[in-house]
């Protein structure tokens, strides 16, 4: 069945024309005549039965369809480039992963590890964006996501699939010049010590000491920080204690930045995950799946 679609002379015309607002700048943009855009764009509203664009004083504006409309053509022809660039860019071999994930585990868990990704598939290039909160893949560009979440807040993400890769264990870390003696203290000792908090963990300390059974009254006060990585951040400074995954201060421990601060770990709730669209995954995803579970079990 042959398919309802205009040309596609005709969308790189009507977006362009409606980032700018102006038949004379998209014109400019696509080095053609003005008269060209104008005619790409009437052939699209003729052939959508829907006017695009108004008439104004100052020139042209889009009416409310016209507004939508270009929401989604924009989208798709951003998709359509980077995919073309990619075919253009492996001649056929290969492909790209378009990935969203967490910040601070992309940053310092799996950028690290991407040399060992083109070592094994150099056929494969992976884009990442950031995304903290679960979306709709068929409203998006992604292929996959890593997310950092409960079991309840994975099970709970309609129309994909869960690949569960690590576990995210906390342990208290801070500088080396907060320790008197340069040795790990007992779980009762840091409750006197300044303490970082996470913004979306507020309670983070509070169920560490609770599981030490240790009484700290002063578990909720200190400064806030959104993302793990401000938090390590803070901690090597001198600034005080945080409650880090090990995962994610494998370069500042390496460098004798942040040290064990007590040796005794917390099991968090939440873990880190693959997400992908439940439907059987294209060849280049499934070997990124299999090639996270080997970096995850190492």
């Amino acid at each position: 069945m042959r398919r309802t679609l205009p040309s596609t002379q005709s969308l790189a015309c009507f977006e362009a024309a409606a980032r700018h607002e102006s038949y004379t700048r998209a014109a400019q943009e696509l080095a053609l005549t003005q008269g060209a855009v104008s005619r790409q764009i009437m052939a699209l509203e003729d052939f959508l039965g829907v006017a695009l664009f108004r008439r104004t004083r100052h020139g042209v504006a889009l009416t409310p369809a016209g507004t939508h409309y270009a929401r989604q053509v924009g989208r798709w022809l951003q998709g359509l480039e980077r995919d073309t660039l990619d075919v253009m860019a492996h001649q056929g071999q290969g492909g790209s992963i378009a990935l969203a994930a967490v910040p601070t585990f992309a940053t310092r868990w799996l950028i690290p590890r991407l040399p060992l990704l083109a070592q094994a598939h150099p056929d494969i290039v992976v884009h990442i964006e950031t995304r903290t909160r679960p979306f709709l893949f068929a409203d998006t560009g992604f292929d996959a996501a890593l997310y950092a979440g409960t079991p309840e807040q994975v099970s709970n993400w309609p129309g994909t699939q869960a690949l569960r890769l690590l576990q995210e264990d906390v342990v208290p870390v801070c500088s080396p010049h907060l320790l008197p003696g340069g040795q790990p203290l007992q779980p009762q000792a840091l409750a006197g010590l300044p303490l970082l908090q996470q913004t979306t963990r507020p309670y983070g300390w509070r169920q560490w000491f609770e599981a030490m059974d240790v009484q700290a009254p002063r578990a909720l006060d200190g400064p806030r920080y959104e993302l793990f990585s401000m938090l390590a951040v803070a901690a090597s400074h001198g600034l005080g204690v945080a409650l880090m995954p090990p995962l994610l201060i494998e370069a500042e421990r390496a460098r004798g930045e942040l040290v064990l601060a007590c040796e005794r770990p917390l099991r968090g709730e939440r873990a880190y995950y693959l997400i992908t669209p439940a439907q059987p995954q294209p060849p280049v995803l499934a070997a990124f799946a299999h090639w996270l579970q080997d970096m995850a079990a190492s």
